[in-house]
């Protein structure tokens, strides 16, 4: 790469997974020479733990085996290498599955990827400022990054990869705002610990953290009724007893639309079940060729797809650990887990108890709850990321962000730089993580968005070269005297 006459600044906003993966791929391809100074704000303490994985409770696995998940898409062992040089599950007794598969509490993982990241930051190739982003600002050709403990950078290029915006709970429990029983964070630290061990408890959505909360309350010796609702009532499936190797082709005569797509998936099914095989191999071809299938799909059968299926989709493609699992399945056959397709219909409290009427889906019956708990999983609002942060807003309003037209994330081109409203790049910004799904497609498992954070720094060093290409000439226009 061409040399700077200074050295370029990337700031990489958000240090979770995703930003801490793209740091850590830029450092290594950048670091014969150090060609750029990479910072990355994150105020928690530690680089790639986030929210996924910045957790004590023993409960929380990663949904996949160790064997499926790394930082190096050219290294796939990587993180059930360093389980064994660390001896990370000692004391877990129960994290293998039956099969032999580990499947590490959470925090591991994201000590792993900290670990990983150890040496550049002990080196300097890449910085941790522990602070929250509060502005973003275009500045001659530079962005200006302010921090709340009062500091600037000027940054050449910026990776926005930040968090999900938080759960947005339904507005029909706001009677239940500020009420300790109403839980809308139960990933927060003790967001569970008031929940007694006979209290009844409804959790409103389905999805894995909703798996999470059962399991979490089981382990601290909760025995009382749990109702959990989503519109479907559809739960997160587990793995297959036998892994399979994927089944399916959906990119070599890709489909047009949602429709022949969905049926060209029930075709496949039904081969795959007429050769023994289950629904888990060509689900996993359909994840495996997702970006491809999402690319060739127009805007408005990509809507359809997540209007009408995602649903669907997500049962079956966030697949619970069997540890997680095993617990679910005890509580549904012992009676103290019973799944509705339902939506809430009113919320009241009163001083003993939540008082919450749902309905039943496909019919007009209501059901009255009387519970001591209502715990919300109901997963990030997506439609609400340029008001979950100021700076976001506040890029929104001058026009370098814009709300992806599928309803997933924000707005980026083919390169991951971000697209305003009008539709025209903003210079030097960039989309990472599954915040650029909408244009990417699947990027919500981890070798996906491994994938995309080497994709970002490969982008970013082809910025970065452009931008010293240009300085080198402008260096080379002979300067005129008077």
């Amino acid at each position: 790469m061409p040399s700077f006459a200074r050295l370029p600044v990337v700031a990489i906003i958000g240090g979770g997974f995703s930003g801490a993966a793209i740091a850590l791929h830029l450092a290594r391809a950048a670091r014969a020479g150090q060609e750029a100074r990479i910072i990355v704000f994150e105020p928690r303490a530690k680089l790639g733990k986030g929210l996924a994985y910045d957790t004590d409770e023993p409960t929380n696995r990663i949904n996949v085996p160790a064997s499926k998940m790394s930082l190096f898409p050219d290294e796939p062992d990587s993180f059930s290498q360093w389980i064994e040089e660390t001896g990370a599950l000692a004391g877990d007794d129960e994290a293998f599955a039956r099969d032999g598969q580990p499947f590490p509490r959470r925090h591991v993982f994201g000590d792993y990827v900290h670990a990983k990241l150890a040496p550049l930051l002990s080196s300097g190739a890449v910085e941790h400022r522990q602070g929250r982003v509060t502005g973003l600002t275009r500045l001659n050709g530079r962005w200006r990054v302010s921090a709340d403990d009062g500091s600037d950078i000027e940054a050449d290029l910026v990776v926005l990869a930040t968090s999900h915006p938080e759960t947005a709970p339904p507005r029909v429990l706001s009677p239940l705002v500020g009420d300790p029983r109403h839980i809308t964070d139960p990933t927060a630290a003790g967001a569970l610990d008031a929940i007694g061990e006979d209290d009844r408890v409804l959790i409103v959505g389905n999805g894995l953290t909703s798996a999470d909360v059962v399991a979490a309350l089981t382990a601290r010796g909760h025995v009382g009724p749990i109702i959990s609702i989503s519109r479907r009532g559809l739960r997160s499936r587990g793995h297959p007893a036998v892994v399979g190797d994927p089944y399916g082709d959906f990119v070599s005569q890709p489909a047009r639309s949602a429709s022949q797509l969905l049926s060209r998936i029930r075709k496949t099914l039904r081969e795959a079940g007429d050769q023994g095989l289950g629904w888990h191999v060509v689900l996993d071809a359909v994840r495996g060729q997702g970006q491809d299938i999402w690319r060739t799909l127009p805007l408005s059968e990509r809507r359809r797809l997540v209007r009408h299926v995602r649903p669907y989709w997500d049962a079956h493609r966030f697949r619970i650990a069997p540890q997680v699992g095993n617990v679910l399945d005890h509580a549904v056959h012992t009676g103290r887990l019973e799944v509705l397709a339902a939506s809430i219909a009113s919320a009241s409290r009163a001083d003993d108890a939540l008082t919450i009427v749902v309905r039943l889906r496909g019919s007009r019956v209501d059901r009255e709850l009387t519970v001591e708990a209502v715990v919300v999983t109901t997963g990030p609002a997506h439609g609400s990321i340029l008001e979950s942060q100021p700076f976001l807003a506040e890029l929104g309003q001058r026009g370098y962000l814009s709300l992806c037209p599928s309803g997933l994330g924000l707005r980026c081109d083919d390169r991951s730089r971000a697209l305003g409203a009008d539709g025209h790049v903003a210079s030097g910004l960039f989309i990472g993580g599954p915040l650029a799904r909408g244009t990417f497609g699947e990027l919500m498992g981890l070798p996906q968005v491994t994938d995309h954070a080497v994709f970002v720094a490969d982008q970013l060093l082809t910025s970065l070269a452009e931008i010293a290409t240009e300085q080198e000439a402008r260096r080379q226009v002979p300067r005129s005297f008077p």
